[in-house]
């Protein structure tokens, strides 16, 4: 039976909308980031309505969303700064002051939560020394189902004394945002630690799973 046109259509549409979507939704991507980014970057330029008229900044002239061209020198201007602060944590100098500067965050009440926080997801992502260094691999929602996790601690305290079990903590990032997750505690013979590093296991959840890091065979197998 010969093909109707609606049919022909809705063929060729849903191919072009396969072959389409992934950029059309990478550039989503980069414009909501971008708008997300120039909300807090375009404070930066707070001075020019002082050299300006409003009417050359403002997208309706009086306040409000800033000209684009406005909002992307903002941004070059954000990657300079902390280009500039990235400079100066590799210095002695640098890295005193910004030690004093955590210090007078850590003192603020209420505010000194949410920042250590942040700065601990931070440290364990950056891969410093109190980072979580293995991946693993446990059974996460349930028996029979896997899920691919970092291992953080031992723990040694009352976790230990009222599980009756050698237990660790395993942080099971959601994807593809690792940011977030779940913290469990885990038998320690219930973990299979893998081989991949901590980079590869950010790009294996990131990706959804399909970017795969290579396994090295180990010296001696064929």
């Amino acid at each position: 039976m010969k093909k109707t046109f609606f049919a022909r259509w809705q063929r060729s549409f849903l191919t072009g909308l396969a072959v389409t979507l992934p950029a059309i939704v990478s550039i989503a991507a980069v414009m909501w980031l971008f708008r997300t980014v120039s909300n807090f970057t375009d404070t930066l330029l707070f001075f020019l309505r002082f050299v300006l008229d409003k009417k050359y900044i403002y997208e309706n002239g009086a306040s409000g969303s800033l000209f684009w061209y406005w909002s992307v020198l903002a941004f070059v201007l954000a990657v300079v700064l902390i280009s500039i602060v990235g400079l100066l944590a590799r210095n002695y100098i640098g890295k005193r002051m910004i030690d004093w500067l955590d210090s007078a965050m850590m003192q603020v009440p209420l505010f000194n939560k949410f920042y250590g926080a942040i700065k601990q997801v931070n440290d364990a992502f950056s891969g410093n020394k109190n980072s979580f260094k293995t991946v693993v691999l446990v059974e996460f929602p349930r028996e029979g189902m896997y899920s691919v996790g970092f291992l953080t601690s031992e723990q040694r305290a009352e976790m230990q004394q009222k599980t009756k079990e050698k237990v660790v903590c395993v942080f099971i990032p959601t994807t593809p945002n690792p940011t977030s997750g779940f913290l469990v505690l885990v038998p320690e013979d219930k973990v299979t630690r893998l081989e991949m590093s901590v980079a590869d296991g950010i790009k294996y959840i990131v990706s959804l799973g399909s970017i795969t890091p290579e396994i090295l065979p180990r010296i001696g197998e064929d």
